[in-house]
């Protein structure tokens, strides 16, 4: 019988000077069992942002995560808790979703001026259960989904997501680094 309890996300990666936020939907699996955003051996995330940082995606969990705080990139998910069946988003029973606050999340970040979407779902959350709240008082806010890094979402090639990627993220990281 699959396990019916909820599973939460982890805190934010977020240095209170972020510029921009990555946001997926809920850790899957092999996140959750490490404690770990992406910790998944065949999700593009880590290799192509550390691509588009230009660190080593081998640096150790912990470099990583600093390397995104000091260059201005904040890291979440649009799901504080869910019941899923599988680390597939697909999985995520709708009737259990609960959003995390975001508005104390950018009242406490200023600087964040773009949002990123790792996917579908996560903009769909996202739209669904937070940008009507929030449209009035975070008005400047811009976003932009980006293909899923999850190994679930094959249809782009490596390269393809790599060029997707660079143009949203790495256009904001080459404006944030000058």
């Amino acid at each position: 019988m699959p396990d019916t309890s909820a599973i939460n996300c982890f805190l934010p990666i977020a240095d209170p000077s972020a510029r921009l936020l990555i946001l997926g939907s809920m850790p899957g699996e092999a996140s959750l069992r490490e404690q770990q955003y992406y910790a998944h051996p065949r999700n593009l995330f880590w290799p192509i942002i550390s691509e588009i940082m230009g660190v080593a995606p081998s640096l150790p969990y912990d470099a990583r995560v600093q390397a995104l705080k000091t260059r201005g990139i904040a890291l979440w998910d649009v799901l504080e808790s869910c019941i899923r069946i599988s680390s597939l988003d697909s999985a995520i029973d709708r009737a259990s979703e609960k959003p995390n606050d975001f508005r104390s999340f950018f009242r406490s970040h200023p600087d964040i001026g773009r949002v990123f979407f790792n996917g579908a779902k996560a903009e769909e959350c996202y739209r669904r259960y937070i940008l009507p709240s929030l449209a009035d008082e975070f008005p400047t806010l811009e976003y932009r989904r980006l293909p899923s890094t999850s190994p679930a979402h094959a249809s782009l090639r490596y390269e393809e997501k790599l060029e997707i990627w660079r143009a949203g993220i790495g256009a904001q990281f080459s404006v944030r680094m000058k």
